[in-house]
């Protein structure tokens, strides 16, 4: 078979069809996919030169855009000493400095760091500290999770179960998933005065379930992948509190909206209040390669590692990969070298300016926009293929899905270029 570098366009797009199963795509009747050759800044190359803008950061993770100088000479230094090396009794200089450097931006009490390799496995990790913790503190009823309706935490088996069961897209596996409680999704939105009812449906789980429950998990300020909710931080404050009230550890899922997706360095610092556990991911490497933490205070890492295993029960082979770990020491560097808070302000104020538009349109149920994260919210589901065609059409690459229609643009997109973006999206709608 020919090398890879001489397939033209239809032999690639074949090769794909036939063999390459595509997230949440059918291998059957599969949606069209865009065939990308090279990406810089903001932009990525189609095999047939045509170049799109970048609304989706890759899935959130792309913050520095593609390509760049910084990120790129992290990754050759450190391909010069070395690619991996297992963590098993061996440590190396960039999982060490990067520690350090998340202990240091993260909230004060979270001082320990476990690394794995994706924000589904970082989320793993904090419920299996969660529930350890428990069980070495001589209190194994402590098991199950409380959770809110519209949240998203990943795919792997124990992360889907803390998922919404119905825009979760996991409740085909609930027979053999744990069983977990959901709150009522919170309705105050961000901004607005908080509506005390709000919290009733998780204060009403917690009071009755707390000798049962680990730990709550939910996605600070924004629900991602379950719905774009932009909540009150008054919720997370309440949350927070019912947790210290009723003794039940608190997870924070930042790996969407940690380094500064929501206008703060991480989303709890809305509401000022320190989690238990947190998960980051996604822009932690700027895109480069797969790399997630979960980090824990004194409190978890003291009662498990006194109780009967003494270590935590998790051990990924690629845990703190140096190529990984340098590269997303340079990126989290980069972003903090940077006035970055200006440059999030600045894509708020962008994006709501060109999406508003959208709120003119009959068929839009809603527009919001927080930091660097643009949502147009549809009153009836879109077909996918459809508009993704057309957004192509008009040079620009965002993913919708369900009724939403969402921007993440990298932290480096140009106004102009926010404008090219935000007027694709409404024109498509509109037509």
């Amino acid at each position: 078979m020919s090398d890879n570098n001489t397939l033209s366009t239809e032999q690639l797009l074949a090769l794909d069809k036939a063999h390459i199963w595509h997230p949440y795509a059918s291998m059957i009747d599969a949606p069209p996919v865009y065939p990308i050759v090279s990406a810089e800044g903001v932009r990525l190359k189609m095999a047939d030169g045509a170049e799109l803008i970048d609304g989706m950061s890759s899935w959130w993770s792309v913050i520095h855009g593609y390509n760049h100088p910084v990120l790129n000479q992290a990754a050759k230094d450190q391909l010069e000493d070395m690619s991996h090396v297992m963590f098993g009794g061996i440590t190396h200089p960039s999982a060490v400095k990067l520690a350090k450097l998340l202990v240091d931006i993260t909230p004060a009490s979270l001082n320990k760091v476990f690394f794995s390799d994706s924000g589904s496995v970082a989320v793993e990790v904090a419920i299996k500290m969660a529930i350890q913790y428990w069980y070495s503190v001589g209190r194994k009823e402590k098991h199950q999770l409380l959770t809110l309706k519209n949240g998203y935490h990943g795919d792997t088996f124990g992360a889907m179960a803390t998922c919404d069961p119905v825009t979760g897209m996991h409740h085909m596996f609930s027979e053999v998933l744990p069983k977990h409680l959901f709150a009522e999704k919170p309705r105050t939105k961000f901004g607005e005065e908080f509506d005390e009812e709000d919290i009733s449906s998780f204060k009403t789980l917690i009071e009755e379930n707390h000798q049962y429950l680990a730990a709550v998990i939910l996605e600070p300020i924004v629900q991602g992948t379950g719905g774009m909710n932009f909540y009150s931080p008054e919720y997370l404050k309440r949350v927070r509190q019912l947790c210290d009230q009723y003794d039940v550890l608190l997870i924070a899922d930042e790996i969407a909206t940690g380094f500064g997706r929501t206008g703060k360095l991480f989303a709890c610092e809305h509401a000022d209040i320190e989690p238990d556990i947190l998960c980051v991911g996604k822009c932690l490497t700027g895109g480069y390669l797969s790399l997630a933490a979960t980090l824990c205070n004194d409190k978890v890492t003291t009662g498990i590692c006194e109780g009967e295993a003494s270590v935590l029960m998790h051990g990924p082979t690629f845990m703190a990969n140096p190529l990984a770990t340098a590269i997303s020491y340079a990126s989290v560097q980069l972003l903090l070298s940077q006035d970055w808070q200006s440059v999030v302000n600045n894509l708020e104020t962008q994006l709501s300016k060109g999406l508003s538009p959208a709120k003119d349109l009959d068929n839009v149920a809603d527009v919001r926009v927080l930091g660097s994260i643009g949502v147009i919210e549809l009153k009836q589901p879109v077909d996918m293929a459809a508009i993704q065609k057309k957004l192509v059409d008009r040079g620009i690459w965002v993913r919708p899905f369900g009724k939403l229609i969402y921007t993440i643009p990298p932290y480096v997109i140009s106004n102009e270029d926010i404008s090219i973006l935000t007027a694709g999206l409404v024109d498509s709608i509109e037509n």
